[in-house]
């Protein structure tokens, strides 16, 4: 059902577990709607993102699994301070319940 992501550097391969998501962060502004550059220390981390991986779906009581209302390659909206963020080869990515996403952007 979902394909494992690799990072084509080192051949590990990425297959989230249950009714996890695994998001890359769309990059934060650099700089202000005046043009002033912004320090990272003072950037707001996005809330938006895009679905790299996801796993099987949460396992039901009569043994079946849940399907997910994204897939790979949606542009997902998110709470702000949902799921943990890892590093993954070189990507900075965030691991989150399908729960956590609030919409996919059309």
């Amino acid at each position: 059902m979902s394909k494992k992501k690799d990072d084509g550097k080192c051949g590990m391969k990425l297959q989230p577990l249950g009714d996890r998501v695994v998001i890359r962060r769309d990059e934060s502004e650099e700089r202000t709607a005046g043009g002033l550059y912004l320090p990272d220390s003072a950037k707001n981390k996005p809330a938006r993102g895009i679905v790299v991986s996801i796993g099987d779906g949460r396992v039901l009581p009569d043994g079946t699994r849940t399907t997910f209302s994204v897939k790979e390659g949606d542009r997902v909206v998110f709470l702000s301070y949902a799921g943990d963020e890892f590093k993954f080869g070189d990507d900075d990515l965030l691991l989150m319940r399908e729960s956590d996403i609030l919409a996919v952007v059309g």
